[in-house]
């Protein structure tokens, strides 16, 4: 496999094909990557002066049966813009490299290293004989808790305050105004009606919204941990 160096719309001098070889040595590219196909180097300037720091571009295509890896620079001088453009591309490679090692594993183990990367597997004794993995102890009792009406076990994220208030039976008209004078978007009370628990709620500017709960013992779901209302609408 040869090095293709090529202009674009500048003379390459001789010398710089002969520091691209230097540089770019085959035999290390092909230890990182045994597929090459074929390496091509283009060089190309920058007609304005503005970006005289940066009027040399080096741009360097690797291709492989993988796929293909390029590595590009700017710098003052095309021999500085390659320099970092090699660097690159190396550093592009090496982690190919180490990507195509990591999934083809690493070596095998000896069975006499089983024990050490395999928890919980038989072992060999001095006779070749194979034993038992020790009888790990159990693991204690999770202790439990009860936190206001539910029982937790061990920490828990669940932190309950439990309260009770003594309400008297109310019209809507009166939850609503009990709501706006506390300023919370929910109220909850005891129809005068129904005699049952009811939530006013705010929904959108001034709407309103009321859930009005109705007992049945009937209705199996009441046990369920998924029973239960939830605000919206």
């Amino acid at each position: 496999m040869d090095i293709v160096v090529k202009g674009r719309k500048t003379e390459v001098p001789e010398r710089f094909r002969k520091h691209v070889a230097e540089k770019l040595k085959l035999e290390k590219i092909q230890k990182l990557d045994g597929k090459v196909i074929s390496l091509d180097v283009e060089v190309s300037k920058e007609p304005n002066p503005r970006q005289a720091d940066r009027c040399d571009r080096v741009e360097i295509t690797l291709r492989s049966r993988g796929p293909v890896i390029r590595a590009e620079a700017a710098a003052s001088d095309p021999y500085a813009a390659l320099d970092l453009a090699a660097e690159k591309l190396e550093a592009r490679l090496r982690r190919q490299h180490d990507k195509r090692f990591s999934r083809r594993g690493s070596r095998r183990i000896s069975a006499a290293e089983v024990a050490d990367h395999v928890p919980g597997v038989a072992t060999l004794n001095g006779n070749g004989l194979a034993t038992a993995p020790p009888e790990e102890e159990p693991e204690a009792a999770v202790p439990t808790k009860k936190i206001g009406s539910l029982e937790v076990q061990g920490d828990g994220p669940i932190v309950v305050r439990e309260k009770t208030h003594v309400a008297a039976p109310m019209t809507l008209d009166q939850a609503l105004y009990e709501m706006e004078l506390v300023g919370h978007d929910f109220y909850l009370f005891v129809d005068s009606e129904t005699k049952e628990p009811s939530v006013v709620y705010r929904r959108h500017a001034y709407d309103y919204g009321v859930i009005h709960l109705r007992t049945d013992t009937m209705v199996t779901q009441a046990h369920s941990p998924d029973a239960g209302g939830a605000l919206g609408g």
